[in-house]
């Protein structure tokens, strides 16, 4: 779920539970289906009951602006006359708006196999695009994904192609057919003169969704934090830029290893302007790559209510949250050839008897080489013996040495004594 800095923003310094999520400026934040989408799954995953008919409210209202009877159904349904009249099933409206879209339907098809009939091959395709539109507006995602498609038969410029793209992959990402996003972003990336960094920006992030999707973290942060921040609000029917930061940073800080966290989100000019919409996301990457763990381990906690409430991230919280902890484990132990657990759970915020039970399964998946002495509550690394290492090395060197000064003395006799193999002159 986006956030910024903002006090009266979904996610401020002080978000730690669902029922103070604002949900009017976060739905601020997106246009379109993904709009009302979320609020639906806001509505259906809140804990609170004035939480959910917020969103209902807020995602009715959206509904009306637009032609899917078929959602607004749904959306009256859901309310159930827990929002009074004002809010009930509007069967008028539905009349008028099936009506119109009746019209306007046959009029398309009509136009359509006029510009068939007459092979005029830029018509067909505008015809398609103007279908597709249609039936996305109405709802009907596999329709619109079909006419999207044919408009590829019929693109003449890269421009065409490009646009075909975004619009297949703004279906697939609502029908959650993650495959055909990562095919079109390809075939997109594959179109000759592609230079415009908002389209690039929105690849990288349809991508990045994708990976997301298919639970590869650090693909997924490679494409979020390559993102370029002139993409700004342009992909609001898809994806805020807060969302940009908060998923790269996220999946960053549960796969990239401490060179790459540096590198490619801490020193990224571009990715930082990003993080500075999200001041929690920001300060818990310092925090982690700093080793304040507890503060680190506190913003995660903040986040987590209004994370569950995301539509994308929701069932990959768990997953990198653990695998975040379990990295801020491992880097705590990494220098030191013994560690007090009780200070070590202190810095952690939990007890001695979990902290033991974690590492434990960290050494049993060979992600710590340690031993924990239970009895003195001690965890001792299990380092390579320096001295030993040292005294093979140093060995290994002088063997290496000896045999190079015997190669250069006998190659230094047999020139000394003109016994050179010499290459023959070629004869003509």
């Amino acid at each position: 779920m986006a956030m910024d800095g903002s006090e009266n923003h979904v996610r401020g310094a002080t978000g730690t539970t669902p029922e103070q999520i604002d949900v009017e400026n976060y739905a601020s934040l997106y246009t379109g289906h993904t709009k009302i989408a979320r609020l639906h799954f806001i509505a259906d995953h809140a804990n609170s009951r004035n939480l959910e008919l917020e969103a209902l409210r807020m995602s009715l209202d959206e509904i009306k602006k637009g032609d899917n009877t078929m959602l607004f159904k749904e959306c009256v349904e859901k309310i159930n006359g827990r929002l009074g009249p004002g809010y009930g099933l509007d069967q008028e409206w539905i009349d008028t708006v099936e009506r119109r879209a009746a019209q306007r339907q046959e009029k398309l098809e009509m136009e359509l196999n006029g510009y068939k009939t007459n092979l005029i091959k830029e018509s067909i395709r505008m015809g398609y695009n103007d279908l597709g539109d249609f039936h996305y507006a109405r709802g009907d995602l596999q329709q619109a994904f079909k006419c999207y498609v044919r408009t590829r038969d019929y693109c003449t410029t890269s421009k065409h192609i490009i646009a075909m793209c975004l619009n297949v992959i703004l279906v697939s990402i609502e029908l959650g057919h993650f495959v055909h996003v990562s095919n079109y972003v390809s075939k997109a990336d594959q179109t000759p003169d592609v230079q415009d960094p908002v389209v690039l920006a929105k690849l990288k992030c349809a991508a990045g969704l994708a990976h997301l999707e298919s639970k590869k973290y650090k693909l997924a942060a490679r494409k979020f934090v390559d993102s370029n921040f002139e993409l700004g609000s342009n992909y609001s029917d898809v994806i805020a830029p807060q969302d940009v930061a908060t998923y790269g940073g996220l999946c960053a800080l549960a796969s990239f290893d401490r060179a790459e966290l540096k590198s490619k989100v801490i020193d990224n000019i571009n990715f930082r302007n990003f993080l500075e919409l999200v001041p929690e996301v920001r300060e818990l990457i310092h925090d982690f790559y700093a080793s304040r763990y507890a503060s680190c381990l506190g913003y995660l906690q903040k986040l987590k209510p209004s994370l569950l409430l995301d539509i994308h991230l929701y069932d990959h919280v768990e997953t990198l949250y653990e695998q975040i902890r379990h990295k801020a484990l491992i880097q705590y132990t990494n220098p030191f050839i013994s560690v007090d657990l009780n200070t070590m759970a202190s810095a952690f915020k939990t007890s001695v008897a979990g902290l033991e039970k974690e590492l434990a399964a960290l050494i049993t998946e060979n992600q710590i080489q340690a031993r924990i002495d239970s009895h003195n509550k001690i965890l001792y690394a299990r380092h390579a013996d320096q001295r030993n290492t040292t005294f093979q090395r140093v060995l290994q060197t002088g063997s290496d040495f000896q045999r190079e000064t015997r190669a250069m003395l006998l190659r230094a006799n047999l020139m000394r004594q003109d016994f050179v193999m010499k290459g023959g002159r070629k004869q003509s």
